[in-house]
């Protein structure tokens, strides 16, 4: 798939007024048309990486793995919310990464304050880990969720591939299993969606699945813990 064309791929404004892509060949945008870093923000911040902190108080590190890197706003804001002395490393998995010049379109630098951090995060080299920030690893790798395959343990899984009616390959109950697996006991996967499909899948796998409230424009999203 080449991103780079006119017809393939458009930047879009959502409503809180963060950037989005649209990608015209699913009819399928990256992020939610009522705010991009809004939903961001509720799921995958609040919803994942937050609850996972809040149950592990003395944690001093947290490894995170993202399904469907993309625009790099969830590594970002990930980012952003280091504190207390707590180191990250983030995996973010793509199958079709974005060329420089179409996130160079992307405002988050200059809505989130921080246009340093949203270069540096697109300027590390696909396949390598590198020191964003003195708390904040990334290796960004081009794989097919379906073929990755690691030694590491994960606290947190940001699942953010696009819509399981437009790719339900993967969102099969064989991708949730190795979820489960990659997580250490007690860590949490977040998704956007709350299929009831999805759902049974992830329970049918081990998960204990709630239903919690969305952002706007969403009533709910799911969150499984192992």
């Amino acid at each position: 798939m080449n991103l780079e064309k006119e017809e393939v791929i458009k930047i879009i404004a959502t409503e809180d007024g963060s950037s989005s892509l649209y990608l015209k060949n699913l009819d399928e945008t990256y992020h939610s048309v009522h705010g991009a870093i809004q939903e961001s923000n509720h799921v995958f911040i609040e919803a994942g990486l937050k609850f996972w902190l809040s149950k592990n108080t003395n944690t001093a590190t947290v490894q995170i793995l993202e399904f469907g890197f993309g625009t790099g706003l969830n590594a970002m804001l990930t980012s952003l919310n280091i504190n207390g002395g707590i180191k990250m490393a983030y995996h973010g998995l793509e199958k079709y990464p974005l060329s420089k010049k179409i996130c160079s379109s992307l405002n988050y630098g200059e809505v989130l304050h921080n246009l340093e951090l949203f270069i540096k995060i697109h300027d590390s080299k696909w396949g390598k880990e590198e020191k964003i920030t003195p708390d904040f690893k990334l290796k960004k790798i081009e794989v097919d969720f379906r073929n990755y395959s690691t030694n590491t343990h994960y606290d947190v899984i940001y699942f953010d591939a696009f819509s399981p009616s437009k790719q339900p390959k993967l969102w099969t109950r064989e991708i949730f299993e190795e979820c489960y697996l990659l997580l250490n006991k007690g860590g949490v996967l977040v998704t956007y969606s709350a299929k009831g499909q999805l759902k049974r899948d992830l329970k049918s796998v081990g998960f204990m699945v709630e239903s919690i409230p969305g952002p706007p424009g969403k009533f709910e999203i799911t969150r499984a813990t192992k």
